[in-house]
């Protein structure tokens, strides 16, 4: 969200009238079709909405009771435990309010996700989710909801946003990495975008103040497959690399599929170190090592931010919200 401390501003009935000069009354009965204004009044005031995008808040209205309220929750991969473990957690949030979570996943495609936002924006009271729309189309979608953006990369002044900051725990992997002796430090980043992703920035300042080389990098597709392919062609170009970092855990637990495969023990052989911090890093064997983020608190927080602009209690804080990570060790480094 913005730094200026007001938070992502909604279209409301008072801008509506001052765009059409009439009052308050006026636009109330105007969008509630009540018969007390001229045809041309009321015209007016539906095309000066319509400009607008303003959407009336059904909780202004008092058309509903807290319990009706509906929050679409907008996720690129539900096949992914990380989005999964997010997910739950905004459910259960939502359930302490009473409120219904309709839960959209788009396949991380973008022309699914356009068509998601503009099926929802007429059926939900607040939108929660990964959108990578510009500012601009998601503004034109969401037609002055709520809207609250996660891990959205970079920072937004319409929006409220929660950011993720993984540096700190990926310099402490790192870190804890060159400490054990390793000095060829491999990381497997994300395959399906066409920049090194912040996580690949956050481990080349890592290795850097290690005084590390971090040339040492291979893309792969977010899945167990992804991650075995990613590291059999990493240590094929870089047969000394003794530790990887990957992008998350489950291309983590494909890398740990591959080192067995491959005849390595872990971590004697090759340390790995995941990213996310599922609950699925606890049950494979070594049990993952990894930066982990608090999925239940980054959902549950979603939902608290929603709840503060759909009452217009503001939001939380004065600045950009941030969910940090920390390192967790484990058995695989």
């Amino acid at each position: 969200m913005a730094s200026s401390g007001t938070g992502p501003r909604r279209v409301t009935i008072d801008d509506v009238a001052r765009s059409a000069g009439v009052s308050r009354q006026t636009v109330s009965r105007a969008l509630n079709d009540k018969g007390e204004i001229g045809v041309t009044t009321k015209q007016r005031v539906l095309d000066a909405a319509l400009a607008l995008g303003y959407r009336p808040s059904r909780f202004a209205r008092g058309l509903v009771r807290q319990d009706t309220i509906s929050v679409g929750l907008v996720i690129p991969d539900l096949l992914n435990p990380f989005f999964t473990e997010v997910a739950a957690a905004a459910l259960d949030a939502a359930r302490g309010h009473g409120w219904h979570v309709v839960v959209y996943d788009t396949g991380d495609r973008i022309e699914e996700e356009r068509g998601t936002l503009e099926v929802i924006a007429s059926q939900v009271d607040a939108v929660v989710g990964y959108l990578s729309q510009s500012e601009d189309e998601i503004d034109k979608l969401t037609r002055g909801l709520p809207v609250v953006l996660i891990d959205r990369g970079d920072r937004t002044e319409r929006f409220s946003s929660i950011r993720i900051d993984g540096k700190d725990g990926v310099h402490a992997a790192i870190r804890h990495l060159a400490e054990a002796g390793h000095r060829r430090i491999g990381m497997l980043d994300h395959a399906e975008r066409s920049q090194p992703s912040i996580r690949h920035d956050w481990f080349d300042a890592a290795m850097s103040a290690c005084g590390l080389d971090a040339g040492s990098v291979s893309r792969a597709d977010q899945s167990v497959p992804g991650g075995e392919s990613a590291l059999q062609e990493l240590l094929a170009r870089h047969p000394d690399v003794t530790a990887v970092f990957t992008f998350n855990d489950i291309i983590a637990i494909g890398a740990l599929r591959a080192a067995r495969r491959l005849g390595l023990r872990i971590p004697a052989d090759l340390a790995v170190i995941g990213f996310d911090g599922l609950q699925l890093g606890e049950l494979v064997e070594p049990p993952l090592s990894t930066v982990a983020l608090d999925t239940r608190g980054l959902g549950a927080l979603a939902v608290e931010q929603a709840a503060r602009l759909l009452t217009g209690s503001g939001p939380l804080g004065s600045d950009e919200l941030v969910v940090g990570a920390q390192l967790r060790l484990r058995e695989s480094a």
